[in-house]
């Protein structure tokens, strides 16, 4: 009640979000906020992130590859804005970065407006593992350095990946100087496991009725 009355929900939003279970998810990634950002910012981006992100909406089967959900969310950009959350906005896709003459693409870039700060997303079609962070904290370094104003807060990474242990996410996380939240996605969140796999896309069902 009290989000839908800072961030003016419509009746339907609301619903959707109550569906979606979104005050179960809100601050539920694992991360090193509190360990590398000053109270009350630490727990304004640990509450900016969720554990899982839904990604229904998609309509992509359960093996998607990374580029496929990168290119669907920014085919939906509306609706990923909406999952992500109040505050955050699309910077680009693919955004380049010049490292000493060799070139380096983020997958998705985005600007907090209330944590001053640049997100950088990075996808993993897989399960987390430890390596992920260091080509993530490459990205944040870079970003800091090339694109962050300085009145912008430290720049902050989201590694969504297909699963995790959690246990490991936060062990990977305990030494890492950069400020970092790993979050599990779903590509299909409401329907019973067993029928989560045997329903056409809406993709295939189109050239199903084209063909």
């Amino acid at each position: 009640m009290a989000q839908a009355i800072e961030h003016s929900w419509s009746r339907n939003t609301l619903v959707m979000q109550i569906e979606t279970r979104l005050l179960e998810r809100t601050g539920k990634a694992v991360s090193n906020f509190e360990s590398h950002l000053p109270k009350p910012q630490s727990d304004l981006a640990r509450e900016s992130l969720k554990d899982p992100y839904r990604f229904d909406f998609l309509s992509l089967a359960l093996d998607a590859q990374e580029r496929d959900i990168e290119n669907a969310l920014i085919k939906h950009v509306t609706d990923f804005l909406l999952e992500l959350g109040a505050g955050f906005a699309f910077v680009g896709q693919q955004v380049l970065l010049d490292v000493g003459g060799d070139e380096f693409f983020v997958d998705l870039l985005f600007y907090h407006v209330k944590l001053r700060c640049y997100v950088v997303i990075e996808l993993k079609a897989g399960k987390f593992k430890p390596e992920h962070l260091g080509k993530l904290s490459f990205y944040l370094a870079a970003v800091d350095a090339q694109l962050r104003h300085p009145q912008d807060g430290p720049t902050i990474g989201l590694l969504l990946c297909k699963s995790k242990n959690a246990v490991v996410a936060e062990y990977a996380l305990r030494d890492n100087n950069r400020r970092i939240g790993v979050a599990e996605y779903q590509l299909v969140g409401a329907l019973p496991a067993e029928l989560q796999t045997s329903l056409p896309s809406i993709e295939q069902i189109e050239r199903e009725l084209a063909g």
